[in-house]
């Protein structure tokens, strides 16, 4: 059995394995161990240990719960219900303005708290009642709103970007500057259609009795401000230089603990506890995943696999943009079925050598690969958006919500297309911020 053979093998094993419901951690961890021991025999076991303890032994992967627990506290907040009433109240006279404060508010929250899940559930408690009483079809309320979260694995800081920068070893600031404009641009992409769509089809979109004053525009601004001033000053220090992923998560979970207690009085020991318990097993979960990926790239590399696979892409004689074709195509089937953390953890140490021997910058691949996942969030069978928007609206059926995030889905494309015809959109910032990449 040769190793394309072998890499068939695995990859149908991991299906089959993943396909049994276990978590996607000790999925990756059995099959890992499962294909060492039978081409090493027992004494491979031995190595397990040490590749899990250095796939950890990092000290940038202390961002991740630093964040984590950024991002919790806000969900846990009224941060996202008076982010939405903010924007709402300056944009109710906009034919479709409510559609475009929900979109909004998903790019803000998605900065705020990182988290698809999350920000699809704070906007969402608010926006999708408001816009099915405003006349909207339950399709475009669900729908958008389900897109409008996929924007908080974009928008840094972000997760997934920062899961990227660990298993490539790319700059993690240079990957929160280059997710900045292409989150900017899906925002305008949704909210451009969003409007196009309401204006075509005639939605009852402006509220006629309501009136807001400046002063009732302005009062909740003061309650959402310092979160807001939070975010840039994280992404200032890190594009500054002057401090690391790990110090800024560290300062930023800390002053937007100190806010939602003093603004939304959230300082109970219940309370914080939950939020605490919460992150806790989000990032124990990621962090198991990143470990047993690890054990599974080794796997992947000590059988050859990922050097054969990569070198076999590279002398095919075909045009670049057909084998970036196929690696999208593959990304978008694989995030129908796993979470974007996973996808990046078990693809991106066997991508990267394929896509960087093609001329492609790894800054700009993380775009396209975040995008992809973007997509995966809101596509059955896993759509985990589409789950959590559900959870909202359990009489609006999941199908409803499918087909009303589907042209949002599109945009998403057509940002792929535009990132690959004009790469500068995510690379002029970071090389603007740090200088150009070696």
């Amino acid at each position: 059995m040769n190793e394309l053979q072998l890499g068939l093998l695995v990859a149908l094993v991991t299906i089959a394995v993943l396909l049994t419901g276990a978590p996607v951690a000790f999925c990756l961890g059995i099959v890992a161990i499962g294909f060492l021991v039978w081409s090493d025999g027992l004494h491979a076991l031995g190595f397990v240990p040490d590749i899990f303890y250095g796939a950890l032994d990092s000290f940038a992967l202390l961002s991740i719960p630093l964040f984590i627990l950024m991002g919790g506290a806000v969900a846990s907040s009224r941060a996202g219900a008076d982010l939405y009433e903010a924007l709402d109240r300056w944009l109710y006279r906009v034919p479709g303005g409510l559609l475009a404060s929900n979109l909004g508010a998903c790019a803000i929250f998605a900065a705020l708290s990182g988290s698809s899940p999350a920000t699809c559930a704070a906007i969402g408690k608010m926006g999708v009642p408001e816009m099915r009483n405003r006349g909207y079809p339950d399709g475009v309320a669900t729908g958008s709103i389900a897109a409008g979260g996929t924007l908080g694995i974009l928008i840094p800081p972000s997760i997934t970007l920062i899961v990227y920068g660990i298993a490539t070893e790319t700059s993690i600031g240079r990957l929160f500057a280059a997710g900045i404009l292409p989150g900017l641009m899906l925002t305008a992409l949704f909210i451009a259609w969003g409007i196009f769509a309401s204006w075509r089809h005639g939605y009852q979109v402006i509220a006629t009795d309501v009136r807001f004053t400046l002063r009732q525009k302005l009062e909740v601004l003061p309650k959402v401000g310092p979160f807001l001033l939070v975010i840039v000053a994280v992404l200032y220090v890190l594009y500054g230089g002057v401090a690391t992923p790990s110090e800024a998560a560290a300062v930023g979970a800390l002053f937007v603990l100190v806010l939602v207690a003093v603004i939304y009085r959230l300082r109970r020991p219940a309370e914080l506890w939950r939020i605490s318990r919460e992150c806790m097993r989000e990032a124990v979960m990621i962090m198991m995943i990143i470990a047993a990926a690890d054990l599974f790239s080794y796997m992947m590399s000590t059988l050859f696999i990922t050097q054969t696979l990569a070198m076999q892409i590279a002398a095919l004689e075909v045009n670049r943009w057909v084998v970036m074709l196929w690696i999208n195509l593959f990304l978008l089937v694989a995030g129908c079925f796993l979470p974007p953390v996973a996808i990046i953890l078990m693809t991106a140490p066997t991508l990267l050598p394929i896509i960087e021997s093609l001329g492609f910058d790894a800054i700009w691949f993380a775009i396209v690969l975040t995008i992809n996942m973007e997509i995966g969030l809101i596509t059955p069978p896993v759509g985990l958006n589409l789950y959590v928007i559900n959870g909202i609206a359990p009489d609006v059926r999941l199908p409803t919500i499918l087909w009303g995030s589907l042209p949002f889905v599109l945009c998403m494309v057509l940002g792929i297309v535009l990132l690959c015809l004009f790469p500068q959109i995510a690379l002029w910032l970071p090389d603007l911020l740090m200088g150009p990449s070696l």
